[in-house]
């Protein structure tokens, strides 16, 4: 359920809540369609819900698990040849069922709720770096998935409004 952010919290609350509704947004536009609905392409773009799904636990996995936190990586991610198949999982969400998508999706998102629940601020360092070297915040990497989840929901709307004309919140 989407709930808006507390305008008048502190910042960390902040972040998280408004994270938790971009989310939310994108679970929203997926609910109630079937597998080939989530894997309808729209042309001229390739890009399906499906495929937004799957990319946005990837990004959930790798930036707060895998960078931030020091985690090892998940399966299927581990097996993966980026280099030859860089949009792999865009590619493979479609042979997903919905089910599958929603809770790899949900299931990622709540482990970086336990990564943020962990950490002691928002100043503090992740433990991989970026490919400049420099290490980066809590605060940023919220930041990031906030844009991430933010721009993906957009397509979702566009997507979910092509596919059975629904629209809104």
């Amino acid at each position: 359920m989407r709930i808006a952010a507390d305008p008048h919290g502190p910042e960390f609350s902040m972040l998280s809540q408004y994270l938790d509704h971009q989310r939310e947004t994108v679970l929203s536009k997926t609910e109630g369609l079937t597998r080939e609905q989530l894997a309808q392409k729209h042309s001229p773009s390739e890009l399906t819900l499906a495929g937004l799904l799957y990319h946005l636990a990837l990004v959930e996995e790798d930036w707060m698990e895998v960078r931030f936190a020091g985690l090892p990586d998940r399966e299927p991610w581990t097996s993966v040849d980026w280099d030859g198949d860089p949009d792999w999982e865009f590619r493979t969400a479609a042979l997903l069922e919905p089910v599958q998508l929603r809770s790899r999706y949900r299931a990622a998102c709540d482990r970086s709720r336990e990564v943020v629940f962990k950490s002691k601020n928002l100043d503090q360092l992740s433990i991989k770096a970026l490919g400049d070297g420099r290490n980066f915040s809590l605060r940023w990497v919220l930041l990031h998935l906030i844009e991430e989840t933010a721009r993906h929901a957009g397509h979702a709307d566009f997507l979910r409004e092509s596919i059975d004309g629904t629209v809104g919140h």
